[in-house]
């Protein structure tokens, strides 16, 4: 096989891969669904968790004390 006939079997080959990489590039429709779906029960479980009242007091007490801090 000749320097030639390799490099053009080689150029084909990277075609075909950069085609295939390029098809399947970025989330389908469902992915993004599952992901926002994700992403909103965290955020309620985050929510819930901060408006709680221990976490609440402690958040509270954070923030007196730094307000309160002497310079």
């Amino acid at each position: 096989m000749t320097r030639v006939n390799v490099r053009k079997r080689l150029a084909g080959w990277w075609r075909v891969r950069v085609a295939r990489v390029r098809r399947d590039a970025g989330m389908s429709t469902t992915e993004y669904a599952m992901g926002t779906i994700a992403a909103a029960a965290f955020a309620a479980v985050l929510y819930k968790v901060l408006t709680s009242g221990t976490v609440a007091k402690a958040l509270e007490s954070v923030i007196g004390k730094a307000l309160h801090a002497p310079f």
